[in-house]
């Protein structure tokens, strides 16, 4: 994960851009203490649904298409 100041971002926004469109995830900081404000990911990452469960709270799992179980079920909704 590349970084990123504001005024980089600003400076060379379109070949930013690219990376992003390549899968690269670019993280954006402000300030002088370079304090991370933003994170720009790729679209497709950000559509992919994540369920905080219990335990797993800290953890990210994945359903994928061929689980089945639906999520409200796995849910118990």
């Amino acid at each position: 994960m590349k970084t990123f100041s504001v005024g980089e971002f600003k400076t060379h926004f379109s070949k930013i851009m690219e990376r992003v469109r390549a899968g690269e995830e670019i993280v954006i900081t402000y300030g002088k203490k370079k304090e991370k404000v933003a994170v720009v990911i790729p679209y497709a990452a950000y559509k992919t649904k994540r369920i905080r469960l219990g335990l797993l709270q800290d953890r990210s799992i994945k359903i994928h298409d061929d689980f089945k179980m639906t999520e409200e079920a796995l849910l118990d909704l």
